[in-house]
């Protein structure tokens, strides 16, 4: 259904509701054969729809992946759904990052190209294909242990997915929409295995987490009008014991004899939209 942008006869495609719009494009790029999953907040909340504590998504950014082999073709879908691009930065950036603007709904857009690069960097290209209609649940997860400053909202957005989707060597289903999707500790306990720094920092934020959903989680925070699938805290400590299983490699070990004396992460860097 297209509506009309505010004080114009002009028909808008794009969706009121930031999930239902990002859901739409996943959908349309699927047609096409081109690869975009959804990643951000907005995918947690796709996977725990009736989690109350995050219920209203007014003026929510929609954040996606891509891959490489796809990015002119997401670009000219964006456009011809109507986002306006920003020429500049995507001349500049967009190797690995695109951003546009869905104008009817003031509403940014930033589309991530083959990997997440934050306080630690992953690549996601070649798992895409691994879930629908967000990155794999393990991505998910990876995308806010990442984060060395975690806040109050990361915490809470991994702790829901630790409790509405169980733990496995593997993804499960490839479309995590049949709730039968599962976080892969393979995953994540290799990515720790291989990288000190990732180690690190995902111990780390495992503590938090824990510490948190100890000390300070309140009755709603975790609120899906229903008891959750896992306990989030049996979870973080089976997450834990696999990391503590996984074979560690022999850059990791030399690295980890530097320890906290070197920064083990990198600073994000934020840079300026134009258009």
């Amino acid at each position: 259904m297209t509506t009309s942008a505010p004080g114009s006869g002009a028909s808008v495609r794009t969706l009121d509701d930031p999930l239902a719009e990002a859901l739409r494009i996943v959908d349309l790029a699927s047609a096409r054969s081109l690869l975009i999953r959804l990643m951000g907040g907005l995918a947690f909340h796709a996977q725990a729809p009736s989690w109350t504590a995050r219920v209203s998504r007014d003026g929510r950014d929609i954040d996606l992946a891509t891959r490489g082999a796809d990015r002119k073709g997401v670009a000219e879908l964006l456009a011809e759904e109507g986002y306006t691009p920003d020429r500049q930065y995507n001349a500049l950036y967009g190797h690995k990052q695109l951003y546009f603007v869905d104008e009817a709904h003031g509403r940014p857009v930033d589309v991530l190209v083959d990997r997440l690069e934050m306080c630690h960097t992953f690549e996601f290209r070649d798992r895409l294909a691994a879930a629908s209609p967000t990155l794999p649940l393990a991505e998910l997860l990876l995308s806010k242990l990442q984060v060395v400053k975690i806040t109050r909202k990361d915490v809470l957005d991994a702790l829901i997915l630790l409790a509405e989707h169980p733990l496995a060597d593997g993804d499960g289903a490839p479309d995590v929409r049949d709730g039968a999707a599962t976080i892969s500790t393979s995953r994540v306990a290799g990515l720790a295995g291989a990288d000190w720094g990732w180690w690190r920092t995902i111990t780390g934020n495992l503590d938090k987490l824990r510490e948190f959903g100890s000390t300070e989680l309140a009755a709603g925070d975790l609120d899906t009008g229903r008891p959750l699938r896992e306990d989030p805290l049996a979870q973080l400590d089976r997450l834990q014991a696999a990391i503590d299983g996984a074979p560690k490699s022999t850059r990791w070990r030399l690295r980890a004899r530097v320890g906290d004396r070197v920064p083990w992460y990198q600073e994000p860097e934020e840079v300026g939209h134009g258009r």
